[in-house]
């Protein structure tokens, strides 16, 4: 998560969107006194390599704050009403079978893997949404972002957000968080109808809002 006084935006981080890589190319532009939340040691090392800031201003009077997934009620309750209203609010939002996918591999790194079905079956898929991903931007079931921008048009959404909060060149985004998924295959091909139709209830709203299809 950042909150860039400097270039008044707040970016919302949201599980399995790139969110690792979008932090790391934004911290590039962020100033002293902006938020900046600690990811992964392995991850902050690329920050560092990159000569980018790294975690700053997220603890406050001895307690951590601010962190990675924090939700957008519990930012607007940090920040006030104030910079809340005022700055541009921004999250990614991906493809639910998709986002379920990657989630799958991110969680069993190593063989023996459940199937997909097991997976779902656990549970565990649905941590990518509610509290992993449409809980953290919306407030009381309501998004509560100025833009909630697509995975899948990643490179068109962060020249748009780059325009829209006039942001100096952002760098290419940087590939953290990528080397786990083994199968390549299109979710398609992976899901079961059974599979397929369990996703699409665990993350009805996100189909409404932003019309994933299957």
């Amino acid at each position: 998560m950042i909150i860039s006084h400097r270039h008044k935006f707040i970016f919302i981080k949201t599980k399995k969107t790139a969110g690792t890589s979008i932090e790391i190319a934004l911290a590039k532009i962020c100033g002293d006194a902006d938020i900046i939340t600690p990811i992964s040691p392995e991850d902050e090392q690329i920050r560092k390599s990159l000569g980018y800031r790294g975690p700053q201003n997220h603890i406050i009077n001895g307690a951590q704050l601010f962190y990675n997934h924090i939700p957008a009620r519990d930012v607007r309750a940090l920040v006030g009403s104030e910079v809340w209203d005022g700055y541009f609010k921004f999250c990614f939002e991906r493809n639910p079978w998709d986002k379920v996918i990657s989630w799958y591999f991110w969680e069993n790194r190593t063989e023996p893997r459940p199937s997909i079905s097991e997976f779902i079956r656990s549970g565990h898929a649905g941590l990518v949404g509610g509290s992993g991903g449409f809980d953290l931007y919306a407030i009381n079931g309501e998004i509560a972002v100025d833009k909630v921008c697509l995975y899948e048009n990643m490179d068109q959404e962060m020249v748009s957000i780059q325009q829209q909060l006039n942001l100096p060149g952002l760098p290419a985004l940087p590939r953290a968080k990528s080397r786990f998924r083994s199968d390549r295959r299109h979710y398609r091909e992976i899901f079961g109808a059974e599979d397929k139709i369990a996703v699409e209830k665990m993350f009805a709203r996100e189909i409404e809002h932003f019309g994933y299809e299957f």
